[in-house]
This record gives structure tokens, sequence and C-alpha cells, in this order.
């Protein structure tokens, strides 16, 4: 059983709190069973929120034996965490714990020093308070959430659920997180046309991995047909060997990774040109323009061509000559 680990630290946001809470507590396996066993945890056995005291029955240490770890949102008059908390969520991270925040609980990993380097969303109104403490965050508020694998943040209260639902999703296939959204009365993935746009990171490798050679071959190459025996040929490993280490060391398969890196590529080709649909299907190694619509539709959550349409929109000439951003509504 998955074991989810709610951090509740003095003047959380209820709802930050909730909808993790049922998004994980409502999952179930085809045959009835309850996959996650999830758990309140904080410093202190008393958790104050807004106008309730609660009662938190374990402390930290549920931190250290957690699989995932959701870090909720607080009150903006609330002070920084304290070092216990801190050490505790960094400690979690080196031991490959997914960790993942709500709204302005990116505040929180990012003090932790866990966002460093990496792109990461709250809610629209932090989102320039994100970026102004935490310079070495790369800030994107115009996005629901963010997944970079192994840490993950969202833009407000409904935007975790969303999280919650694609992090179910990545564990257990569609068709399980499917059931939970149903029982959250809400969409499985909601459509991008917002230009919210989910950003997807490649999972890390450690540096200095013996996958770096083969990633940066995958990369090179991704207009060609990259399967698995391919792959595994280029590190030397037969392919069962090369898809167990693959997954120790990203969290991820070589294929999802592939077709990670593929949309990566038809996104940035998006946004910085006008080829056609049918080139940069090409391009990305999607092969036909159907296959490429229907993949990225389903890893973005819009077509490709609602995508560019937006993302000209975001970076269209103010009266002024300067950037204006697309105004969007964000955590709803």
């Amino acid at each position: 059983m998955h074991s989810v680990a709610i951090l509740a630290l003095d003047d959380v946001v209820p709802f930050d709190m909730a909808a993790p809470m049922q998004a994980f507590d409502w999952t179930r396996l085809p045959d009835g069973r309850s996959p996650y066993r999830v758990s309140l945890c904080a410093e202190s056995p008393e958790v104050r929120t807004e106008g309730l005291t609660l009662r938190i029955e374990r402390g930290l240490e549920a931190l250290e034996t957690a699989d995932t770890i959701i870090v909720p949102g607080r009150s903006e008059e609330s002070g920084p965490p304290s070092d216990r908390v801190l050490d505790a969520l960094r400690r979690a991270a080196g031991a490959g714990t997914r960790i993942a925040s709500v709204c302005v609980g990116a505040f929180v990993l990012a003090r932790a020093g866990l966002l460093d380097g990496l792109r990461a969303t709250t809610h629209w109104m932090a989102a320039a308070e994100l970026a102004r403490r935490h310079p070495r965050v790369d800030v994107r508020p115009d996005v629901l959430y963010v997944d970079n694998g192994q840490i993950l943040t969202s833009a407000g209260a409904a935007a975790g659920l969303d999280m919650c639902l694609h992090m179910i999703r990545r564990d257990l296939g569609s068709a399980v997180a499917a059931h939970a959204a149903r029982m959250c009365v809400v969409p499985l993935e909601r459509e991008g046309g917002q230009a919210q746009f989910i950003v997807h990171e490649h999972p890390p490798v450690p540096r200095g991995s013996e996958l770096e050679p083969v990633l940066r071959w995958i990369e090179d190459n991704l207009a060609g047909e990259v399967t698995l025996g391919a792959m595994a040929a280029r590190s030397g490993m037969s392919e069962r060997t090369f898809g167990r280490r693959f997954r120790e060391q990203t969290g991820t398969t070589p294929l999802q990774w592939l077709l990670g890196a593929r949309v990566r590529r038809a996104q940035y080709l998006l946004e910085n040109g006008d080829q056609s649909v049918e080139r940069i299907a090409r391009q990305s190694g999607f092969g036909s323009p159907t296959a490429f619509r229907e993949r990225f539709r389903r890893v973005v959550g819009t077509t490709p061509y609602a995508y560019r349409a937006a993302f000209r929109a975001k970076t269209s000439a103010s009266p002024d000559g300067s950037e204006a951003p697309l105004a969007v509504s964000h955590g709803q």
C-alpha cells in the first residue's frame, strides 16, 4: 500500500488539505481495495486552521516512511516553517520520496531548497512573490500544475485536486484515476484552453549516471525510430536490465520518458515557430499527424492548434510595445 502523508502546518488552509485527502481516500482498485493509506502529520499535536484546531496523531516521523508527501497552503500571516520541518522535507527528498505542494505550499518547498533549478507554480496572486523570494526557482504562473518527476507543485486548491488525480493516474493508470475523479465529481483532466497548460518535465537523472549518454542520444534522435531495443543496445544492457535501471533512476519507464521528450519537443516547436502540425509531428517523432494530435492532447490536455494559439496570445504585444501576458484565472 502506498503511504501518503499530508503535512499540516499552523494556519493550514482547510480545503488545500481536504482536496488531496479526498482524492487519495476515494481511490479504489478494480477489486475494491484501497491502494493508498492517507495520514495527517504535523510538528505538534495541535494545528490551527481557519476557525478550527486540529488534533494530529502523527508527528514528523511520518515523513520518513511516506511514499508521497503533500504540503498544503498556509495563510498569508504564517511565519516561516521551522528548521525541523524543513530538515524533514530535505531528508525525505534525499531519500527519493515524492513531494507535492498545493497552492502557496510551494513556498515551503522553495524555502527547503527543493525547487531550486526547477519549474514550479503556485496561486497566481503569489507567483511574483515566490519568484522574488526564491530567484533560483523558475516560477510559471500560467499552469495548473508542474510535474518534475519527484517534485510537483500546483496553482490552487482545485488545481491541487487536478495534480493529485494526475499522480493517481501516473501510479495506477487512467481507469483508476477516472474512477477517483468521478468520486470527486471533477473531470480527470481539465481542458487546456484556459492556457493553464501542464508543464511536463523529465524526471531528474543523477548527474554522472550511466543513463546520461543514452538520454542525450534519445534527445538527439527524437525524429527517428527510437525503440526500447535501440535504447538498451545503446546503453550496452539487455532490455530487461535497462528497463529496470531506468525506472530505478528516473521513476518512470523508458517509453514514458521518450513520450515526454517528444511532447516537450513539440511544445517548443509550437511555441517558437510557424511550422505546420504535420512537420512538427515528424520532427518530434510521432510519425503521423493523427498520432501526434491524439498523444499531444492526452498528455498536455489540449490540441496542438489550441496550444499554439494560446501561447501566441500570451506573448501578444501590449499598447506600450511590451509583451503582455494572457489574462487567465488560476486555481478555479
